[in-house]
């Protein structure tokens, strides 16, 4: 298994997060709160044409995520 940040994976790719790095207090409490917490498991669904916000589906929901936002959560991913 691969860790990468979660901006790097492809859409249809799966990863399972194990870490938040970086970023302000403010963000790593957004990005906890949204349920964005070690062992969730987190799909790419689409990247917007610019590449900017990337749209995830985790835990039966879906969400969209800044580049910036999404590089400070760490996934091992099925390579």
């Amino acid at each position: 298994m691969a860790r990468k940040p979660l901006s790097d994976l492809k859409v249809g790719q799966v990863g399972v997060i194990v870490d938040i790095i970086g970023g302000s207090p403010r963000l790593r409490k957004r990005i906890l709160d949204m349920g964005l917490v070690r062992g969730t498991r987190i799909k790419v669904v689409r990247v917007a044409p610019l590449k900017d916000p990337i749209e995830f589906q985790t835990s039966g929901y879906n969400l969209s995520l800044r580049r910036d936002e999404a590089k400070n959560i760490i996934v091992e991913v099925d390579e």
